[in-house]
């Protein structure tokens, strides 16, 4: 005779409750909908305002105020050392004398010594070259000081150029003459294609002072010989260089 198991109600429920307790405590996992991107309004090419780039200038005839003279001093010596070291002192005792002149800027520029060879190719000689700057707005006082040096150098060349601060003063005064012409020239434009006006979206300034002075050679280098016909009570003549402002820009019609 065989006896069939009995099961306690107690651990059945049990068993029962545990198993209802792991189902809840399982995650439930939502798919979220993401949000419709809200769609970005294009104005259509149809109803956008026309856009136009332009260009105005002013510009005038400004006389060179700076004057440029380059004095050379040449000096011949048995051999390299002595070449050189009278050249430095030629050259020290111009500066000296040049530097008592009120108004004019003394500059050195340049030292070289070079041997002079025979017809036989060897060094028979030494030979050193250098240079004086006298710049200046007081064209008279640097044509005496020239003058005065030529007892130990040369005029080399001569050359104008306009200063910084005259350049800046003229620019000034276009650019309120460049500004007006790009403002006609913008309403005129906006009224021919049919459009009361017009509002700006880019401006951009340029400007030239002038191209560099390109010097005015007096010989290769005059002899002193010739300086004494150099009369400094003869005013030097500058010439005239082209300031200029433009005006550059982007408008869109109205």
């Amino acid at each position: 005779m065989f006896k069939h198991p009995v099961f306690s109600l107690t651990k059945l429920g049990a068993a029962c409750a545990a198993v209802a307790a792991i189902a809840a405590a399982q995650p439930v996992y939502a798919q979220a909908q993401a949000p419709a991107a809200a769609p970005t309004a294009v104005e259509p090419a149809a109803n956008r305002s026309p856009e136009m780039t332009l260009q105005a200038m002013a510009s005038s005839e400004v006389q060179q105020d700076t004057v440029r003279i380059s004095l050379t001093a040449e000096v011949d010596a048995p051999d390299q050392p002595a070449a050189g070291q009278k050249l430095t002192t030629v050259l020290d005792d111009v500066v000296k004398r040049a530097r008592d002149t009120k108004g004019v800027d003394v500059s050195s520029s340049g030292f070289n010594v070079w041997p002079n060879m025979n017809s036989k190719g060897k060094i028979s000689s030494w030979r050193g070259q250098g240079e004086i700057v006298l710049e200046s707005k007081d064209f008279a006082a640097a044509a005496a000081l020239a003058s005065k040096l030529s007892d130990k150098t040369a005029i080399s060349n001569i050359s104008f150029s306009l200063s910084r601060e005259a350049r800046d003063a003229e620019e000034r005064k276009l650019l309120k003459d460049a500004a007006q012409a790009f403002k006609d020239r913008a309403l005129a434009a906006a009224n021919a294609f049919g459009f009361s006006g017009y509002r700006l979206s880019k401006l951009e300034l340029g400007g030239s002072g002038g191209a560099a002075p390109m010097p005015r050679m007096v010989g290769a280098a005059m002899s002193k010989d010739s300086l004494s016909s150099f009369n400094a009570s003869v005013p030097l003549e500058a010439g005239n260089v082209t300031v200029s402002i433009a005006v550059n820009g982007t408008i869109v019609l109205q």
